[in-house]
């Protein structure tokens, strides 16, 4: 069987929990339902109908969509989609959080906000040895501001570099550009809040 239902008996599948989660992702990643559909390969209408719980999803379809948001498929079966209802809009457990892996550049990122609807965005990013954001950088679409919890961290904003440290913290106004790198031979770990959602 290919509906998702059938993939966790423990864990009923909510058609409806899960349109949020896709609308929410979507959103945050400024996208429209049609721009969405388009990457997908689906209408825009089943797109709609999906974000509204009317119409089930099946894992293929759940892929294509994953694709489209530049996410894996586990990410909609992780953190709040299995949290108790009751907790689900306002408490991330640790072991429930929602985990993005970019292996390629080496980056771990931990969704700390119970989901992303809201007007901010609460992230725990791990940095490898060697890892770095990019020299482009990317134009920041709102404030962001983050706090090292440990490790070490290059800063560079408009061609400057800044060495942080445990326990330092920095902000970023919206528009401008930075990247971040790790040239230690530890983990940095940094807690960011961002406003408005960009995940």
């Amino acid at each position: 069987m290919s509906d998702i239902a059938a993939t966790d008996k423990k864990k009923p599948y909510d058609p409806l929990e899960l349109g949020y989660q896709i609308r929410d992702l979507r959103q945050a990643k400024r996208m429209t339902l049609t721009e969405l559909a388009e990457k997908a390969g689906r209408s825009t209408g089943n797109i709609s109908e999906i974000e509204r719980g009317k119409t089930a999803v099946t894992i293929p379809v759940l892929e294509e969509i994953s694709s489209a948001l530049d996410v894996e498929i586990n990410w909609f079966f992780q953190g709040q989609a299995t949290a108790p209802k009751s907790e689900r809009q306002y408490i991330v457990r640790k072991d429930n959080r929602r985990v993005l892996q970019m292996k390629n550049v080496g980056l771990t990122e931990e969704l700390l906000s119970p989901n992303l609807s809201g007007t901010l965005e609460f992230l725990l990013t791990t940095y490898e040895p060697g890892s770095e954001t990019g020299e482009a950088g990317r134009v920041r679409k709102g404030d962001e501001a983050g706090l090292i919890i440990s490790g070490v961290l290059d800063l560079i904003i408009d061609d400057e570099t800044f060495t942080l440290t445990t326990g330092d913290s920095f902000a970023l106004p919206k528009g401008g550009r930075h990247y971040c790198k790790n040239s230690s031979d530890a983990p940095t770990v940094i807690a960011w809040v961002i406003t408005p959602p960009t995940y």
